[in-house]
């Protein structure tokens, strides 16, 4: 038995649910791009990409496998004979999910789901290198100076006297406002 998919279903029942996504798919490959709120663009992309890969396989067995989903012939026939083979080069993600705002009445957030057609562009891989590059010694280092034990001494006697200092300061200033 089927594990029901958990949360709200788009359409209520199991099976009206199956027909909102097949409907959504056959309009995808009719269309090659519809607007739709981002639910049901979520939930239409995997059974989008599954219908994909078997087109892309091309035989009579995935073309029957697709027609229980899609049951348009001449869908069908456009997915098998012109949207397969402009994806011949990619792996997967024939899909793609773009978020354009949200509806005017009901303020449901909206998103456009597309057949991705664009040549898939690798990436040039660098080549490898024989020889690495060595490491430069810097040059600017500044060397490291090293402050001797009698430095630190006099700065603490230093510090030591100036709270004595300023206490002194502080009783003569006391001792004036006294006189006064």
């Amino acid at each position: 038995m089927p594990k029901p998919t958990k949360g709200a279903r788009l359409g209520g029942s199991p099976a009206h649910e199956r027909l909102i996504l097949r409907n959504l798919a056959t309009q995808l490959f009719e269309h090659g791009s519809i607007t739709t709120t981002e639910t049901r663009a979520r939930r239409v992309q995997p059974l989008a990409e599954k219908l994909l890969t078997k087109a892309k396989r091309g035989d009579l067995h995935a073309r029957r496998l697709v027609l229980t989903s899609v049951t348009d012939k001449d869908v069908v026939r456009r997915l098998f004979e012109e949207i397969a083979p402009s994806l011949e080069g990619r792996e997967g993600g024939y899909t793609r999910i773009t978020k354009i705002g949200n509806r005017k009445g009901d303020n449901a957030p909206l998103a456009v789901i597309e057949i991705i057609t664009e040549p898939v562009v690798s990436k040039p891989k660098a080549a490898k290198k024989a020889d690495k590059v060595e490491e430069t010694p810097v040059v600017d280092e500044a060397p490291v100076v090293e402050e001797s034990a009698a430095d630190e001494t006099v700065e603490a006697d230093l510090v030591d006297e100036a709270p004595a200092a300023a206490d002194e300061a502080d009783e003569a200033e006391v001792e004036e406002t006294d006189a006064k």
